[in-house]
């Protein structure tokens, strides 16, 4: 049997997927015994020296523009996974995952500031599913917030606005300088929180470890580059189902690793999220404001 490149594209963008999935729950594990900027701090830094050795290798030059860029883009990214570590400390990874999700669907939302025209029906619809979803994930029988979903959710604004910014400017750009610019940025801002809002010290428990081997090269680096490759021989719609798996995979290595159980109000929420997200991302909204932003 003949194993065509787009099938070894789903099969990587799957594993992309997993990975993504599993951050959350080795995260989780590692937030007991090291601080949510400090963690980062370590994550990017290790993936930062990764990038340092490709753009040797590749004898890679930043120019000025460049820089200016990357530096915008990635502060935005360093709000979201600061905002996402926070939040893992205060939820649970399934949850972080589903909401984490939700920047899927405010990306046509926000897409409005550029395009000047209203989101469409379809968006519409799916980012209300989606807030549906939440209300039931993230609250309790007494109707109060779980404060890390909140901080989850900003994450996710976030991470909304990086993916907005990058598809505006990334075809401006070589993909592995525009990719360790963010990383270095996020490293950087990550370290200067750390020292200063934080008590820096570290024990390197397993779960440290752990977190920062699937974190720093396999989750950050080698991640984004498989899926660059991987979306040149598989289609945007399969690419957008396989990506999707990503909080199913975070709730799947929850239940297994960390014994985190779904409630049927919580299972509720998490279907009526991933069907607003699926409901974006089908109709090709999101597709189209990739290319709207641009103008």
């Amino acid at each position: 049997m003949v194993i065509t490149r787009q099938v070894k594209a789903d099969f990587l963008l799957l594993v992309v997927a997993a990975i993504w999935g599993l951050t959350f729950v080795v995260v989780k594990n590692a937030l007991d015994d090291i601080q949510p900027f400090t963690f980062n701090a370590y994550r990017f830094l290790v993936a930062g020296i990764f990038m340092i050795v490709i753009c040797i290798f590749y004898k890679i030059k930043f120019n000025r523009l460049l820089l200016k860029i990357g530096t915008i883009i990635g502060f935005f990214l360093f709000l979201g996974y600061s905002f996402q570590t926070i939040g893992l400390q205060y939820t649970t990874a399934s949850n972080s995952g589903f909401i984490t999700g939700l920047a899927v669907v405010f990306v046509p939302l926000f897409a409005t500031i550029f395009t000047k025209k209203l989101p469409g029906m379809y968006s519409i619809a799916g980012a209300v599913l989606a807030a549906i979803g939440l209300f039931f994930l993230s609250v309790d029988s007494t109707l109060t917030y779980n404060s890390g979903d909140i901080m989850t959710l900003f994450g996710a604004i976030c991470f909304a606005v990086y993916i907005l910014l990058l598809g505006k400017y990334s075809p401006q750009f070589d993909t592995i300088p525009l990719v360790a610019m963010q990383i270095f940025v996020v490293a950087f801002l990550s370290l200067i929180c750390s020292l200063t809002l934080e008590t820096p010290s570290v024990t390197m428990t397993s779960a440290v470890i752990i977190a920062l081997l699937v974190c720093a090269i396999p989750a950050t680096c080698l991640a984004f580059m498989i899926q660059t490759w991987a979306q040149k021989f598989t289609t945007p719609t399969r690419t957008i189902i396989i990506i999707t798996t990503e909080p199913v995979f975070a709730a799947l290595f929850a239940y297994m690793l960390l014994g985190e159980i779904f409630t049927t109000r919580h299972l509720l929420g998490a279907v009526l999220m991933l069907m607003g997200i699926l409901l974006v991302e089908f109709k090709g909204e999101t597709q189209e404001t990739a290319v709207n932003v641009d103008d």
